[in-house]
C-alpha cells in the first residue's frame, strides 16, 4: 500500500531520507537543514515522503513562496507605462504560490523516486495530491489562497516530459526559460594552464587582461568564523548584485551563508576578495559529488568593473573544478554572454505552471512569466580553438 506524508522541519525526516539517493546534495537533510535556519522571509519549505508500506521509495521538495510587488521587483522606474504594467503583474502573480523543487537555486532539485518501486506518473499524482493538501492547509492556517502551482527547472531529455497528461490533465502549462550555463570539463584538462590553452588567441589575450586587472586583489577561502564575524558585509555585498537583477523572487536571509557553511562544512566553499584587506567581493560554491554548483555571489559595483571581479570569479570557478575533479560547472542562468566566453554551453530548461484562478488563461500567464524571466537575446561566445 502506498502513501504519503508531509513534513514541516527537516527535524521530522525519517532517518531513511539521506539513504534514498547520493546524487543530489540538495535533496540531503544536511543541505536542508542550513535553508531551513535561514530561508528568505517569503519561502517556507515542505517535505513530501511517499512509502510503501514503511519502506520510503521517493521525496520531493515543495516550497510555498510569499510574493508581493516589493519582493518581486527590486529596482524601481520613473517609466509611467513600466509601473502600470508591474501593477498588472503583481495583481495577478502576487500572493502565495507552491514550488516542486527550490525556488533558490537553478535546476531540478525538488524530485527523487525509486523507478522500480513506483512509477513515473504515480509518483507525480501522489505529489498533486500532496499540493491539494498544502493548498489547503495554507489556507486554514494562514487563511491564504494558492495562486500558482509551478514544477520547476527541466532539462529537455529529463523524463517528466514522457508524462506530458499528467500536466495536460492538470492545467499545468509548459513553458521555456532562460538556459542553464554548464561547463564541460574535459578528460584532457589535467590543470587550469590546459584548459586556458585550448583558448583561441583573442580569449586568452581577455583572460590575461582580466588577471592584470585582479593583480591589486587578493582571493582567498574564507572560514566559519570569519563568514559569521562578517555576515552583515558578505550580505551587502550580496544585496548590490541581487538588487540589480530588478526582477527577483525572493531576498536571502543575512545568516544564509553562514548557516549552509556550519552545516555543509566542506562542501559549501565561500572564497573572498580584498583589496588592501577589505572585502569586496566574494562568491560561493556547493560540491555536489562530481558536479560544482555556482552559488550566490557579491560585490562592490564601484570596483566591479575596474578589477573585472566577475570576469575572474568564473576563471576561478573553472579552475577550482579542474583542480578538484569535477566533471560539469553549473555556472545557471544570468549574464549567459559573458558566461559562455569563458566554455559554458546553454542548456535549455522548462518549467510547469498554472494559475489556480481558472479565468486567467495560461495564455496570460504564458506573457507574464515571459516579462518575468525573459528569454534575452545574447550572442554566443566560442573561445575555444576549433
Amino acid at each position: 500500500m502506498i502513501h504519503y506524508k508531509i513534513y514541516s522541519t527537516v527535524s521530522q525526516l525519517p532517518n531513511s531520507w539521506d539513504a534514498l539517493q547520493n546524487h543530489d546534495i540538495f535533496l540531503k537533510t544536511s543541505f536542508l537543514k542550513g535553508l531551513e535556519s535561514s530561508s528568505p522571509s517569503n519561502i517556507t519549505s515542505y517535505y513530501l515522503g511517499v512509502f510503501k508500506a514503511e519502506k520510503l521509495i521517493a521525496i520531493a521538495i515543495i516550497q510555498r513562496v510569499e510574493m508581493y510587488l516589493d519582493d518581486i521587483f527590486r529596482k524601481t522606474s520613473n517609466n509611467i507605462i513600466k509601473q502600470v504594467a508591474k501593477q498588472l503583474v503583481s495583481k495577478i502573480i502576487k500572493g502565495n504560490a507552491l514550488i516542486v523543487g527550490n525556488l533558490m537555486h537553478t535546476g531540478q532539485h525538488g524530485l527523487c523516486f525509486l523507478k522500480e518501486e513506483i512509477s513515473q506518473s504515480e509518483y507525480l499524482n501522489i505529489i498533486n495530491k500532496a499540493l491539494s493538501d498544502l493548498t489547503l492547509e495554507i489556507k486554514s492556517k494562514f487563511n491564504k489562497k494558492i495562486r500558482i502551482i509551478a514544477f520547476k527547472d527541466y532539462f529537455e531529455n529529463n523524463t517528466i516530459h514522457n508524462d506530458s497528461e499528467f500536466f495536460k490533465n492538470n492545467n499545468l502549462y509548459k513553458v521555456q526559460v532562460q538556459p542553464n550555463m554548464i561547463l564541460s570539463i574535459l578528460n584532457h584538462w589535467k590543470t587550469p594552464e590546459d584548459y586556458i590553452e585550448a583558448f583561441n588567441k583573442k580569449y586568452k589575450r581577455r583572460y590575461k587582461t582580466a588577471r592584470k586587472k585582479a593583480k591589486m586583489l587578493e582571493c582567498k577561502e574564507l572560514n566559519e568564523d570569519f563568514i559569521k564575524n562578517n555576515s552583515e558585509t558578505i550580505f551587502k555585498l550580496y544585496e548590490t548584485v541581487s538588487d540589480n537583477a530588478g526582477v527577483n523572487s525572493f531576498k536571502l536571509n543575512k545568516a544564509h551563508f553562514y548557516n549552509l557553511k556550519a552545516s555543509l562544512k566542506e562542501k559549501f566553499k565561500v572564497y573572498g576578495y580584498f583589496l588592501n584587506e577589505e572585502l569586496i567581493g566574494f562568491y560561493t560554491l556547493i560540491l555536489n559529488n562530481d558536479v560544482l554548483e555556482t552559488y550566490f555571489l557579491g560585490y562592490n559595483k564601484d570596483l566591479q568593473q575596474k578589477h573585472q571581479m566577475y570576469l575572474n570569479m568564473l576563471f576561478n570557478m573553472a579552475f577550482f573544478s579542474i583542480e578538484n575533479n569535477f566533471k560539469t560547472i553549473v555556472y545557471a542562468r544570468t549574464a549567459m554572454e559573458i558566461k559562455s566566453s569563458i566554455g559554458a554551453k546553454p542548456n535549455t530548461m522548462h518549467v510547469y505552471l498554472k494559475h489556480t484562478n481558472n479565468f486567467i488563461a495560461n495564455t496570460v500567464l504564458k506573457c507574464i512569466v515571459k516579462y518575468m524571466n525573459p528569454i534575452k537575446k545574447w550572442e554566443e561566445r566560442h573561445p575555444f580553438k576549433l
